[in-house]
């Protein structure tokens, strides 16, 4: 077999390139931060000046030019797809899969169209976002959802753990105590609404405390983990290997 080296290419074999913001935030296993979140390798980019409240809190439309630079590294490293760490760059979502030659999927919120429709007729999905101050509808119609997909949304802001540690960057974050806060936010949601029937965790950070919260609430959990996963598995086929 014969192997074709690519011009500007110096390393190979990353079939998910990651944009991250420019962030002070501790990524524990499980984070989309993290390397070790994934059974194959992936290629990290930072998105110069894109910080937290430059895309949460500001929703700067400027940004848009410096994710643009970022992704192009990315491709031109050799990655097959690009995703994000924060389920609010959905704001660029458009702008970037036009841009990029390889598959586009910025943010979790994608997948609500797709759980939606999983569940019966009047089923909810329960969003917990990292900031429920700032998810709007603008978000949301940009992920696909429609008014015929009826959605819970609570926010991770109030709770003070989560806040230190991933919206103030504070640069510490206490694995223990936010897992207790996001499973609060969890339960109350389903006690509060029983037509919740299954969650979306929006926020990048708070795959690692996914299993904590299926076990409290029994039900199905999606996160930026299950959509890169997901993608990943269309993008590298393997041949399947068993017997008759």
């Amino acid at each position: 077999m014969i192997y074709q080296a690519k011009k500007d290419q110096v390393s190979y074999g990353e079939a998910i390139g990651i944009l991250l913001l420019d962030s002070y935030i501790a990524f524990v296993p499980g984070d989309v931060g993290n390397a070790t979140t994934y059974s194959f390798p992936v290629r990290y980019k930072v998105v110069k000046g894109a910080s937290v409240d430059r895309l949460i809190n500001q929703q700067d439309p400027s940004l848009l030019q410096p994710f643009i630079e970022a992704g192009w590294d990315l491709v031109r490293e050799g990655v097959k797809a690009i995703t994000g760490d924060c389920g609010f760059m959905i704001l660029f979502q458009e702008q970037l899969a036009k841009e990029f030659p390889v598959p586009v999927f910025m943010s979790s919120l994608l997948q609500i169209p797709f759980i939606s429709r999983t569940l019966a007729p009047g089923e909810k999905v329960g969003i917990i976002t990292a900031d429920g101050r700032n998810l709007t509808e603008k978000h949301l119609k940009a992920a696909g959802v429609d008014k015929n997909m009826p959605l819970v949304v609570a926010g991770m802001h109030d709770q003070p753990h989560f806040f230190e540690a991933i919206l103030a960057e504070k640069g510490q974050l206490d694995f223990d105590r936010i897992e207790e806060e996001v499973v609060g936010v969890a339960a109350r949601m389903v006690s509060e609404d029983s037509k919740v029937k299954a969650i979306l965790l929006e926020c990048s950070d708070l795959p690692p405390y996914a299993a904590a919260v299926q076990r409290a609430v029994d039900l199905p959990v999606f996160d930026f983990t299950t959509m890169i996963n997901y993608v990943f598995s269309a993008l590298v086929r393997k041949r399947f290997d068993g017997f008759l």
